[in-house]
C-alpha cells in the first residue's frame, strides 16, 4: 500500500497529520487523574468520541505522547483522547529490549508476569464508565493499544463487557488467532517484520468484523509508539503512515 492521497474516500481531514517532531516532543495535552491513575489526556472538549490509548511497556514516551495528539488531533471527526499510567509510574526500562541476554529476559518475564494484559483488561470497562460520568458529551468510544497494548485491546474487544466500537492495534504483542474469533467490532491491526506472520494472517482470516490488517514489512516492533527512531526518514514516513491508516480506518468504520 502507498501512501495515501486522500485517504481512499474518506475526508482529506483525517490525512492532515501535523509535522512530526523527531525529538524534544512538547505534548499538546496535559495529565489528569481517573480512578486513581495518572492520565495523559489531550483533543477537544466537545468531542463526542473517545480513544483510550493502551501505551506499550514503556509507558510515557514522546513517541507514544505524539502519537496520541496525532490521533486527537488529525481528523475532523474530533477526538479526545486519554492514556491511563496502569503502571503507576513503573514502566518497563527501555534497555531491556530487546531481551537478547539472560538477565533481560528474566526482567521482562517478572514484569509480564506483574503487568498481566489480562489485568488491564479487566479494569478497562470501569474506566470507561469513569471517563463517560466525566465527560457526558463523549458518546462513544475507540481503543488503540500498541505492543502489550495490543493485546489488551484483543481481550477487551472479545469480551463480553467490551465498552468500546472500534479497536485497533499497532505491532501487537502475544498475537492468539483464537481471539480473533470473539472480537465483535471493526478491528484494524498493524503489524510490524517482526510478528509472526502465519499467526497474523490466521488472525486476519479468523476475524468477522470489519477489518484491515497490513504488515509494514521494514518496520520493527514499536516502530508507532517507545521504539520509533522518528530521525530515521523511512521510520517516520511509515510512522505516519501508521497513524494515517488508524485514522481512515476509524472514520469508515466507527459508526
Amino acid at each position: 500500500m502507498s501512501t495515501m492521497q486522500a485517504c481512499h474516500g474518506h475526508n482529506e481531514a483525517c490525512c492532515n497529520i501535523p509535522p512530526v517532531v523527531t525529538s524534544g516532543y512538547s505534548p499538546k495535552g496535559s495529565y489528569s487523574e481517573y480512578d486513581g491513575l495518572k492520565t495523559y489526556v489531550t483533543g477537544p472538549d466537545d468531542a463526542t468520541k473517545g480513544i483510550v490509548v493502551i501505551y506499550d511497556i514503556f509507558g510515557y514516551f514522546d513517541q507514544t505522547i505524539q502519537g496520541a495528539d496525532i490521533l486527537a488531533t488529525s481528523d475532523d471527526t474530533k477526538y479526545k483522547v486519554f492514556m491511563p499510567d496502569w503502571f503507576k509510574g513503573e514502566p518497563c526500562p527501555i534497555e531491556w529490549y530487546p531481551p537478547d541476554t539472560d538477565e533481560k529476559k528474566k526482567n521482562l518475564g517478572a514484569f509480564f508476569s506483574k503487568n498481566p494484559p489480562h489485568g488491564v483488561a479487566e479494569k478497562l470497562s470501569a474506566f470507561v464508565k469513569t471517563l463517560s460520568a466525566k465527560h457526558p458529551n463523549i458518546k462513544s468510544w475507540g481503543i488503540v493499544g500498541y505492543c502489550w497494548g495490543g493485546k489488551v485491546v484483543s481481550l477487551i474487544t472479545k469480551s463480553e463487557n467490551n465498552p468500546f466500537s472500534v479497536g485497533a492495534e499497532c505491532h501487537p504483542a502475544m498475537v492468539d488467532p483464537e481471539e480473533a474469533k470473539g472480537i465483535k467490532v471493526p478491528l484494524i491491526l498493524l503489524a510490524s517484520k517482526e510478528e509472526p506472520e502465519d499467526k497474523v494472517k490466521e488472525f486476519e482470516q479468523n476475524l468477522s468484523v470489519p477489518k484491515h490488517v497490513e504488515t509494514f514489512k521494514d518496520q520493527i516492533h514499536g516502530w508507532m509508539a517507545a521504539r520509533g527512531d522518528l530521525k530515521d526518514e523511512r521510520v517516520k514516513s511509515e510512522y505516519i503512515r501508521g497513524y494515517k491508516t488508524v485514522l481512515e480506518f476509524f472514520g469508515k468504520n466507527w459508526k
